[in-house]
């Protein structure tokens, strides 16, 4: 099994996947991977993992990916990349437990509650975080308003419906991190965002949630690290 320890410029390309293998190309600390790693946990499938140093990236991961992001899967020699693209191509290679929805309408919904996320809420979670002091006021309250619009999207017990699914798994990451924004002056407010916060408590309770989950600790550990410019990509491994 390959290590934990993300791999840098100047390693060697792992030798590939055996016949039939699956292989994650992934960081461990990335909120687009963990997406990708909740399906494979939700699905129960097997695979290795391979990290990659994503400020000092192997000179041959361009090879896997010529965008040179994670996640990345390979399997037969085939290659996928994309989180969202990479969820798709898993629930279509093992669709005895399909978490994408089915229905045309419903996976149109879901799209679009991830549209309004994109344009709404991740950009400024980022640049809340790194964003000057005299910017964050203005910032949070354009976070704090597109977050109204996920919170008027969860209708029900989780936003696939009475149980998790890849809404719930698509969003998920950036939820465990918002613990990052505590130093900024931001909490999800439980009188503002009743249901969303409702929400995480069920998330989790999720054994995939929990199989994938790091601490608001390590969180703050890599965050400290990124904001410094030299990131620690093996935060929490030991030595």
């Amino acid at each position: 099994m390959p290590s934990e320890r993300a791999m840098k410029t100047g390693s060697a390309c792992p030798p590939p996947p055996g016949p039939g293998k699956l292989r994650l190309y992934s960081m461990r600390l990335c909120p687009y991977a963990e997406r990708t790693r909740l399906f494979l946990a939700a699905k129960g499938i097997e695979y290795e993992t391979v990290n990659i140093h994503l400020k000092e990236k192997p000179e041959w991961f361009f090879e896997k990916t010529p965008i040179g992001k994670v996640p990345v899967l390979e399997k037969d020699g085939k290659i996928v990349y994309e989180s969202l693209v990479c969820n798709e191509y898993l629930d279509g290679i093992h669709p005895d437990k399909c978490i994408t929805p089915r229905d045309p309408l419903e996976k149109a919904r879901q799209s679009m509650v991830l549209a309004l996320w994109d344009a709404k809420v991740v950009g400024f979670y980022y640049k809340l975080i790194t964003g000057k002091e005299d910017e964050r006021p203005a910032l949070t309250k354009q976070f704090v308003d597109g977050l109204q619009y996920i919170e008027n999207a969860l209708t029900q017990p989780f936003f696939s419906g009475d149980k998790a699914g890849a809404l719930d798994y698509n969003l998920w990451p950036w939820f465990e991190r918002f613990c990052m924004l505590k130093h900024v002056g931001f909490e999800l407010s439980v009188d503002k965002f009743p249901k969303l916060t409702a929400w995480m408590e069920r998330m989790l309770q999720l054994p995939e949630v929990k199989a994938c989950y790091f601490s608001p600790e390590v969180h703050g550990q890599f965050g400290k690290s990124w904001m410094s410019g030299t990131p620690d990509f093996d935060v929490g491994l030991e030595e």
